[in-house]
This record gives structure tokens, sequence and C-alpha cells, in this order.
């Protein structure tokens, strides 16, 4: 059995753009690296990101906390796995972000009034849970809840392939975790608070369970 610790980022100001971690989200962050160092298990650690910043930046911390505590840390890097869902504004992939003219910015040629006329993308900025309206929406321009849950499950099973033993921690995104706690439990739990997440156990025969573990572990 090879376990992996998804989590989310740490604390972040605002969803606009590619924002960084707050210095609190960051101490917050390399704390639980040396509470993970210290767990059973936590000599050997494995630390991957989901390609943002703020997962960026979350990994690190975490990896220097378990450093300091004696961890034999190995950086693995952006493990696109673990991205943002898939969304697609007139032909490119878009990053998840708060408003309009965040998502204009990462379209050429896109002005925020041009992605205001796209049905998803106005409901999107003016739902009171984005996210959850993600999760629920039976037809995206992009990845469904349930077509991350299969990608996170390939990626995750891909463990079992390994032949060395270590904790593998995964820093994500709220889209993530929420689809996959749906997939585990039936029921959307919400935003999870930072750095919360949820774990992946992989068995010999590559199947993958999914925990919702709720606040950091």
């Amino acid at each position: 059995m090879r376990d992996l610790l998804l989590l989310r980022h740490g604390e972040v100001t605002s969803h606009r753009g590619d924002v960084p971690v707050t210095e609190a989200g960051l101490a917050t962050a390399a704390d639980l690296g040396g509470r993970l160092a210290a767990a059973p298990g936590g000599d050997r650690l494995l630390v991957l990101d989901g390609g943002t910043r703020r997962t960026r930046e979350t990994a690190r911390a975490i990896a220097r906390g378990a450093a300091a505590e004696g961890a034999d840390v190995v950086d693995g890097g952006t493990a696109q796995g673990l991205r943002n869902p898939d969304l697609y504004l007139a032909g490119v992939r878009v990053d998840m972000v708060a408003d309009l003219a965040s998502y204009a910015a990462q379209v050429p040629g896109l002005a925020a009034d041009d992605v205001g006329a796209v049905d998803f993308f106005a409901h999107w900025v003016t739902s009171a849970d984005r996210i959850g309206w993600w999760v629920a929406h039976p037809d995206p321009p992009g990845e469904r809840a349930s077509d991350v849950v299969r990608r996170v499950a390939c990626f995750a099973a891909s463990f079992a392939d390994h032949p060395e033993e270590s904790l593998t921690i995964g820093v994500t995104h709220s889209p993530v975790l929420r689809a996959l706690a749906v997939h585990a439990t039936g029921e959307d739990p919400g935003e999870p608070v930072w750095l919360a997440g949820i774990r992946a156990a992989v068995a010999d025969d590559r199947s993958v369970t999914f925990t919702v573990l709720g606040e950091a572990p």
C-alpha cells in the first residue's frame, strides 16, 4: 500500500490570477512539513506541486519544514496530475480564477466583456460558490468533476510502479479536492480549509481509495 496526501495550497488573499501564498500561509505549511516528518513513515518525503505559484510555494515550504526536522526530502516538481481542472476559453486552457479580467488576461486578444459573453464564465463570476457550481455542472467547457477524479486516480495509481517507499505529498487546489470528496462520500463538503486534504491509498493491484481528511493532517 502506498499513501499520497493530496493537500490544498496555503493561504492566499485572492484568486485573481496566479497569486502568491501569504507569509502566514508559508509558516503554516512549514509547520505542517515538520509534523509530517515526525509522523510514522515521514523520514522520507516526496513533495509535488500542481503547477501554479501557490502550489509551488506551499510545496517548497512543506519541504523546508520537513527537512528542518531531519527528513530526507525529494522535490518532485510539478505533477500534471495535480493541476486545476482543465477549462477552455477561445481555444486556450485557462486556470480557474475569480473574475472576468483575470480570465481575459490568459487569452491573447480577449477582453473581460468577451469572457462575460460566454454563459459558463458569466455564471462562474456571479456564483456565491464558484467551485461548487463547477462540481455540479453537467457540461462545463472542459473537465467535469468526474473527469478530474479519473485523472487523479490514474496519477495516484502510477505510484504502485515506484520501487522506493516514501510518503508522497501532492499540493493541489480546492476544485480537485472537492471533486474527490464527492466521489468518496457522495456529498460536496464545500471549500476545504488551507492545507486540508485527502488521502489516496494505492494498493498493489493499482486500485485507489480516497479518504477525506478534513483539516490539515
